[in-house]
């Protein structure tokens, strides 16, 4: 069954001003494709019983692929999860309150600090990867992964585990036609495009 490239629920320039309509377009519609047809690829080496599992699935059983077909796998597949999950994380004009505010509060001590605690495993990051938000025992914690790995991947290969809550996409592609190399400045106005229903809706759900 292969993978497709899942359509985003809001248009290019629904992020304006703060994601811009050309980045969005290239990201998702050349970017995301991309990985989806290199996924394809990817799962055409492994056995039958790979073929009719979801992405998620795969990637959360990647340290079971053989070493020589595993590293295609975790990229492609991982990068095609990583962007689904990054569309869904954006939408303007929700607000952070309810169980997921308290619960930021009491694991990072205000909101102000958790984002400054995100926005340094972000900007550290060196080179491509991720930060992100994950509930993991009914805690919260921040932390990023390199390349196309995530939390879903388990701790053996992202080095922590958790469910995801947010995430914030800081490969290049993600902003250098507006940023250029102002990462930072990207990373800031991600606060503008969170989808805090959709997070809470995680955060509810997870253990």
């Amino acid at each position: 069954m292969a993978f497709t490239l899942p359509p985003l629920d809001y248009a290019y320039d629904a992020l304006e001003p703060f994601f811009d309509k050309q980045t969005m377009e290239i990201h998702h519609s050349k970017h995301h494709q991309t990985y989806v047809n290199n996924a394809n690829i990817a799962m055409e080496a492994l056995s039958s019983e790979w073929q009719n599992l979801s992405a998620e699935e795969v990637i959360r059983r990647v340290a079971e692929i053989p070493a020589d077909k595993q590293m295609p796998v975790r990229n492609q597949v991982g990068g095609h999860v990583n962007h689904s999950f990054f569309w869904k994380t954006l939408k303007k004009g929700t607000t952070l309150s309810g169980s997921l505010k308290e619960a930021i509060e009491r694991d990072f001590g205000s909101v102000d600090a958790f984002k400054a605690t995100f926005e340094k495993a972000a900007a550290g990051q060196f080179g491509s990867g991720w930060a992100w938000l994950v509930k993991d025992n009914g805690k919260l914690k921040v932390a990023s992964t390199l390349n196309q790995d995530t939390p879903l991947m388990g701790e053996s290969i992202a080095g922590f585990t958790g469910t995801p809550i947010i995430v914030i996409d800081v490969w290049e592609h993600a902003y250098y036609l507006k940023f250029q190399n102002r990462r930072a400045d990207y990373i800031k106005e991600f606060w503008n495009v969170v989808d805090w229903d959709m997070a809470q809706q995680r955060f509810d759900a997870a253990n």
